[in-house]
């Protein structure tokens, strides 16, 4: 079995906006993309404090 890296494991815990570790960075929120609902969109307090914008993997949309 091939050893995969710490973020290829958590790969889906990403925060959109940042790429933290979000599930190690505090409270975090989890959302579907309100354009498309078709990508998972996770923000880390730090970004949500912030108003950093966050873009959709799968239709571009970005939001704040």
């Amino acid at each position: 079995m091939e050893q995969q890296t710490i973020a290829e494991v958590n790969d889906k815990k990403l925060c959109t906006a940042c790429g933290s570790a979000a599930i190690y960075t505090g409270s975090f929120v989890e959302f579907l993309c309100p354009n498309c609902n078709g990508d998972l969109i996770r923000r880390c307090e730090k970004c949500k404090n912030l108003s950093n914008n966050y873009k959709c993997k799968k239709c571009g949309f970005e939001g704040p």
